[in-house]
């Protein structure tokens, strides 16, 4: 029989994220968000390759491909959710999550072409709207903004509809 994850508290989880979201405001000056530094090292990587369209291309020169307080906030996602998970005893390296095996077998490559595809249409939208769920979500409610609250209601609406269509109501 599989083992329980324990996980956090969701209460602690969101109270620990609204103390991020104040320190991101009263440290940076700035609200959360996350997209964009995808398109940033998008950016950096492109340089190496061609500097000149980076130098020229009106969306990296309003977007600079830099590193910045934002950059070092996703990185801070990623290390932040290893800790959390080997702190509770969560941590496991897996390839095929066990809800995607149970559904679609043990193939890595249509999960691999699943999570590709997943992303570029979340990164497609998230450029499209100017921002992400972290910026229109988090950072819009907390500023009582009523678009930060139609975003979230998306975002969970989308995610509850993809869920039940990939799982199939399960």
């Amino acid at each position: 029989m599989a083992r329980q994850a324990k996980g956090w508290s969701p209460y602690l989880a969101g109270a620990l994220s609204g103390l991020v979201s104040v320190g991101s405001v009263w440290v940076a000056g700035k609200y959360l968000g996350a997209s964009t530094t995808f398109v940033r090292g998008a950016g950096l990587a492109e340089r190496l390759y061609a500097p000149d369209v980076v130098t020229t291309l009106a969306y990296y020169i309003k977007e600079k491909p830099i590193i910045d307080w934002q950059f070092l906030f996703v990185l801070g996602i990623a290390l932040g959710a290893f800790v959390a998970a080997k702190a509770s005893g969560d941590f496991k390296v897996q390839l095929v999550p066990d809800t995607w095996r149970a559904r679609f077998g043990d193939g890595i490559g249509l999960r691999a072409l699943a999570a590709f595809v997943g992303g570029a249409v979340a990164m497609f939208g998230a450029r499209l709207a100017d921002g992400c769920p972290s910026g229109h979500g988090l950072s819009g409610m907390s500023q009582l903004a009523v678009s930060g609250y139609l975003a979230g209601a998306g975002f969970f609406a989308g995610g509850i509809l993809m869920a039940r269509l990939l799982y199939r109501g399960k």
